[in-house]
């Protein structure tokens, strides 16, 4: 079985073709998936995603390049993350890449969600882009670390360098790598893969972004996450049903979750 533990099943391009997506994930043994919100508006789309389908999961949040959106607060994210469908805070985090300028209101609504993060007890979601090294810092300055308190959560679609990597394990974190992990051109992203244990990784698809190789170019979906799956065996030299498997339960971990394989 596999587990993609980030994608945006409720954006349209993938929400139109929700029979044959979920049809996709069942023959490639894709049993999971969660659905990541990217602003306020459009959360009771994903909710209602997660409500519909026993294996589906649902997060709350506003992401780092939505600037002209509804500015969530505490209060309001704990609300809305009280529900058993919903598993995470996020996306959140920090975008340098995408905007320029006085980005002061990226970094306090990053602040925003992990304390709401921290209230709720729910794994963070985090978004990094050129922007690591104050990540990491609002992550230990707020006590969004298991160490201090907080929740922990994971890196998404990580395309850092190992020592960002381990630098947010040591905070008790997880590292997802999506279809990138598959690009020619990721040796970086690769070398990060293979150095990490295997305990601390999740697989995602990021979908309807960044489809793996052979489906590079095409929308992605869900169902391709084994792609991620079996380069990162191969990666790593461990047979897949050890990928498979360990993953697996590291998703039904960070998010506290009864795992059906124990």
């Amino acid at each position: 079985m596999y587990i993609d533990s980030h994608c945006h099943l409720d954006f349209p391009d993938l929400s139109d073709r929700l029979p044959e997506i979920l049809a996709t994930m069942k023959s490639n043994q894709v049993s999971h998936a969660l659905c990541v919100a990217v602003n306020l508006p459009d959360f009771p789309r994903v909710l209602a995603l997660a409500e519909a389908h026993d294996n589906l999961y649902a997060s709350v949040g506003v992401h780092p390049d939505y600037e002209d959106t509804s500015e969530p607060g505490v209060e309001q994210l704990v609300a809305l993350s009280n529900h058993p469908k919903v598993i995470a805070i996020g996306e959140t985090g920090l975008d340098y890449f995408r905007l320029t300028g006085d980005l002061e209101w990226q970094r306090n609504r990053f602040r925003t969600h992990i304390e709401a993060s921290r209230l709720s007890r729910k794994p963070l979601i985090i978004h990094t882009r050129a922007s690591a090294g104050d990540t990491l810092g609002i992550m230990r300055e707020s006590g969004a670390g298991l160490d201090q308190g907080g929740a922990g959560g994971v890196l998404h679609c990580f395309t850092e360098t190992l020592d960002v990597a381990l630098a947010a394990i040591d905070m008790g974190f997880y590292i997802s790598f999506s279809g990138i992990l598959t690009f020619k051109s990721a040796r970086q992203i690769q070398e990060v893969a293979k150095a990490l244990p295997l305990e601390r990784i999740l697989i995602e698809t990021d979908a309807p972004y960044l489809a793996p190789v052979p489906h590079r170019g095409k929308m992605n979906e869900p169902g391709w996450v084994k792609h991620v799956a079996e380069y990162l065996a191969d990666l790593k030299q461990v047979p897949l049903a050890q990928v498979q498997q360990q993953t697996s339960a590291n998703f039904f971990n960070l998010f506290n979750l009864p795992n059906p394989l124990v």
